[in-house]
């Protein structure tokens, strides 16, 4: 396994997660042509364009680490090592394809180590918000005027306050919310859901419905170095490297 020095790839990352941002924005801005892939999902030119800027990037920053990707078919077959990223080069196709305005869709690139999420930035580039964390250097956010270090909050005497999914919400989910007296939700779409709940400005995401590691790794990453957790409903660890790169439930917690 490589040894890492988190502070000097975050830099070069966030570069390469700008890059691809562009790419997305650029055709996000004009027509959109959309392709479906076998499981019935959606599949644009974005998600074409951002991944090759990641790919072609990360093969000369870190020609030794392998690259699993959502869109490389290919990399699935990979049996996990000690050492891999995990790609998304568009999380969020279906908030994308919306255009409602609310820009919930971001480039997730993460670290994984030895099972675990070491490193992560996200980046939603319709809001022109950046995050990116390690598990040495503590979880920021970037915006267009500083740069600010992130934490999980303490629940506020109002009560938790849960991201969901926009997309894919469940009955499961609901139920969850009920019996852990959750009244008020946020919905927005892809990994920032563990954003929010790592910049404060939530408190938990209960995830009940299906994802796949290239999904979460990056926000899981920025979570943990906040100060949160992620762990399955029965409280035991959530690790990345499983079957075919496939999750299970898992409730993401600040201080919830």
């Amino acid at each position: 396994m490589l040894n890492i020095e988190y502070s000097e790839l975050l830099t070069e990352l966030r570069e390469v997660a700008r890059d691809a941002g562009s790419e997305i924005m650029k055709i996000y801005e004009s027509s959109i042509d959309v392709n479906y892939k076998h499981d019935g999902s959606p599949v644009t030119l974005a998600d074409e364009a951002a991944e090759k800027v990641i790919l072609s990037r990360l093969k000369k920053i870190t020609p030794d680490i392998p690259i699993v990707s959502e869109e490389n078919t290919n990399s699935h077959k990979l049996e996990a090592s000690n050492q891999f990223f995990l790609i998304d080069p568009l999380d969020g196709t279906k908030e994308f394809l919306k255009k409602d305005g609310l820009g919930s869709f971001t480039v997730n690139i993460g670290l994984i180590e030895n099972g675990i999420p070491t490193l992560g930035v996200v980046f939603a580039p319709a809001l022109n918000r950046m995050f990116f964390a390690s598990i040495s250097t503590g979880a920021f956010e970037e915006s267009a005027s500083d740069t600010k270090e992130i934490k999980i909050r303490a629940v506020p005497n109002s009560g938790p306050v849960a991201v969901a999914s926009v997309s894919h919400r469940d009955e499961t989910t609901d139920e969850w919310l009920t019996i852990n007296n959750v009244n008020k939700t946020i919905s927005i779409g892809s990994s920032l859901k563990f954003c929010l709940v790592a910049c404060g400005e939530a408190d938990v995401y209960p995830r009940f419905g299906p994802t796949m590691e290239w999904d979460t790794a990056a926000g899981d990453a920025v979570l943990r170095s906040a100060g949160g957790k992620v762990l399955m409903p029965n409280s035991e660890p959530f690790n990345y490297g499983k079957q075919s790169y496939r999750n299970s439930a898992f409730i993401a917690h600040g201080n919830f």
